[in-house]
């Protein structure tokens, strides 16, 4: 079946995202890219010769979640972990920049800031590597994010955790979000990895994409149906209330506790690069539900959101007003369920 949503039921939370505070717990990073030409092939292996011609840095991560939150206009905390080392402070550097409170940030001696470095050549990715540790963190400094959420914890609305398998979600650490979520009825989103999904039993809703999907379901995602079969597979393997899987090109399927479910259809026409697109997803759902939207339309909304910053080559962040702007253009169609 399909129902017309009015655009006027999106763009009114949108306008209410600077009312929206929203904390993020995660695994900061930076994300360092490397832009160039290629035209000639190497002569000392079959390899493309990458001219460079610029570099940049973004945050990364979880980072970049806080990031999105900043600018689609919400207020945002953050809570995490990076080196105490030259990336690290750049990290808590460009946080401050933009006004954003760096209290819950942790600069360890114990481990690097992940640091992910993309050669882009034509706008294409032609290779990356990771310099990284992500053994989990020690009690202390679990002990000492959950001491900073909780002093903050009254004056937010919803929890993102944002799980890159760096180390810092532990299952004691999780709990302890869950809980205090729990006794506030305040949204848990997270953005999963399937490692350790199990930890995140009895959260709101979980935003894999298809691959992780396939992957802790057990379902091989080829269609529509099988995307629901999983989603449905993995609402009841955590007890949560939602799953929102991330499609790509077959864009969204939204299934939630009641039975429903529903098929958004992608609304990029260009892909360009879809690194971050999932913080930006889960970034503008959760600001979404945190100023009252049901999640089929928080869904919606993070759809639009994701359609803009595919088409971005690198680390991008969606603003409020790009989002605004590609809403007012059309109504849209909601596929599958009930409304």
């Amino acid at each position: 079946m399909k129902r017309l949503i009015p655009k006027k039921a999106l763009l009114t939370h949108i306008d209410n995202f600077p009312q929206a505070r929203i904390m993020v717990i995660g695994d900061l990073m930076i994300d360092h890219f490397i832009w160039g030409s290629v035209n000639r092939i190497s002569p000392e292996a079959p390899v493309p010769v990458v001219k460079v011609t610029d570099e940049s840095f973004h945050l990364g991560g979880a980072a970049n979640v806080v990031h999105n939150i900043h600018t689609l206009g919400g207020k945002v905390y953050v809570a995490g972990v990076a080196g105490d080392d030259e990336m690290g402070r750049k990290i808590a550097h460009d946080l401050r920049a933009l006004g954003i409170s760096t209290g819950g940030i942790i600069l360890s001696h114990q481990r690097p800031t992940t640091l992910k470095t993309r050669i882009i050549a034509h706008n294409q990715q032609v290779v990356r590597f990771d310099r990284e540790e992500n053994t989990p963190l020690n009690t202390s400094i679990q002990k000492r994010i959950i001491s900073y959420c909780k002093r903050i914890f009254s004056d937010i609305h919803a929890v993102i955790l944002s799980d890159y398998d760096k180390g810092l979600l532990s299952r004691e650490l999780v709990e302890e979000i869950i809980n205090l979520c729990k006794k506030d009825m305040k949204p848990v989103i997270v953005d999963p990895k399937v490692e350790h999904i199990d930890i995140y039993k009895g959260v709101t809703m979980i935003t894999p994409n298809q691959k992780e999907a396939g992957e802790a379901s057990g379902v091989k995602i080829l269609s529509d149906k099988d995307a629901s079969r999983a989603a449905f597979f993995l609402q009841k393997r955590i007890g949560c209330e939602s799953v929102l899987i991330t499609r790509g090109e077959q864009g969204m399927t939204l299934v939630e506790k009641n039975g429903s479910f529903a098929h958004i259809p992608t609304l990029a026409t260009e892909v360009y690069d879809v690194t971050g697109a999932g913080d930006t997803v889960v970034s503008a759902l959760t600001l979404a539900l945190a100023t009252g939207a049901s999640k089929r339309v928080a869904a919606l909304i993070a759809n639009y959101a994701a359609g803009i910053v595919i088409k971005k080559v690198g680390t991008a962040s969606v603003a409020k007003e790009e989002l605004k702007k590609a809403i007012q253009k059309q109504n849209y169609i909601l596929n599958g369920g009930s409304f």
